[in-house]
């Protein structure tokens, strides 16, 4: 039973974070919008090393602001999924196209809560451009 509790949580996650992805990805910003009042909680807080900020106005204005940064390269999620409790920690990639070598490499932890909303997310970038 206790296999099954495991699995089914670590899909609950895995889903969540294909959907913070996502969210990152879009660049319609309604429908970015409604990805990111989907998978986080309405005072979410996100840190990385180049932002720190909480609630879902400004989660929306940072990944706005990567998507101008890094104008058409998509995030992927990387090789490590890792969850207990009520916490994830995950590694992505931003690829210029899926399966190409990465140019920017990362590490996230990610808070959730009951209702299965992101309620915070520490980020690291591992790998950055000169």
């Amino acid at each position: 039973m206790t296999d099954t509790i495991s699995n089914a949580h670590e899909q609950a996650a895995s889903a969540l974070i294909d959907q913070y992805l996502a969210a990152w990805n879009e660049t319609d910003a309604a429908v970015r919008r409604e990805l990111i009042d989907t998978a986080w909680a309405k005072d979410g807080v996100y840190t990385d090393p180049l932002a720190s900020v909480s609630g879902v106005d400004a989660i929306d204005q940072v990944i706005a602001g990567a998507q101008e940064q890094f104008g058409g390269l998509q995030f992927v999620r990387g090789d490590v999924l890792d969850t207990h409790h009520n916490i994830a920690r995950f590694t992505w990639e931003l690829v210029p196209e899926p399966g190409a070598e990465p140019l920017v490499v990362g590490f996230d932890v990610a808070a959730v809560d009951s209702d299965n909303k992101i309620t915070s997310v520490y980020g690291f970038i591992d790998k950055m451009p000169g």
